[in-house]
């Protein structure tokens, strides 16, 4: 599953050319930010994410 569609990356890049080899690591760095933020919210005790978390 991506957390980050293909028509939003190009909506960011404009015409620069995209690689099909970006999106899944980008996908994998998108999904270590939100465990990382996941992590720390619970470490707060809380159980909704906040812009403070990432």
């Amino acid at each position: 599953m991506y957390l980050v569609t293909k028509a939003q990356v190009k909506s960011v890049v404009g015409n620069i050319n995209v690689s099909e080899d970006f999106y899944p690591v980008l996908n994998q760095e998108v999904e270590r930010i939100i465990k990382r933020a996941v992590q720390r919210a619970k470490e707060n005790n809380r159980r909704t994410l906040m812009a403070r978390d990432v």
